[in-house]
């Protein structure tokens, strides 16, 4: 069948490119370390591009499954490979999905670095402006809060 051919070139395609997109986030983290900001711009465009090219492919995965007789309303796509026996390509799934996974997790690490080094850039900037003597406290959501002298906690 030509749509199980298709399918497989397209995960296949995806575990090929979510291997160097996993490569790309760990360049990306060392980037962060060394604050090398002219390799983390072209390693963001490098990501950007393959994000692009895996999302493309989703949709032609399931343009493919729907051909296939899969309905989307009918639940997970890897049930549907699986309950039609097709055990081959129920394992390149499953291998594309782990390293997807893989990626998100790097992904969401260094955004935790980016965050930290956004906060850290927050605090030099309230250093240069004089403002670091204001007390700081945490806000409702356990973020660091400046408490100045206009900030009213009670009124009479």
């Amino acid at each position: 069948m030509a749509a199980i051919d298709d399918l497989k070139a397209l995960l296949s395609q995806d575990v090929s490119q979510l291997d160097t997109l996993a490569d790309i986030l760990g360049r990306e983290k060392t980037c962060l370390a060394t604050s090398d900001l002219q390799a983390l711009n072209e390693l963001t465009r490098e990501k950007n591009d393959l994000l692009g090219a895996i999302r493309e492919r989703a949709k032609q995965k399931i343009r493919t499954l729907v051909q296939m007789g899969y309905r989307p309303e009918s639940g997970e796509p890897s049930r549907f490979i699986r309950s039609a026996g097709l055990s081959e390509l129920y394992q390149l799934w499953q291998e594309a999905d782990q390293k997807l996974r893989a990626c998100q997790t790097l992904n969401q690490n260094n955004g935790r670095v980016i965050t930290h080094l956004q906060k850290r850039l927050t605090r030099l900037a309230d250093i240069f402006r004089g403002a670091n003597s204001q007390q700081k406290l945490y806000g409702a959501r356990g973020e660091h809060t400046t408490v100045s002298s206009r900030t009213v906690l009670a009124s009479a």
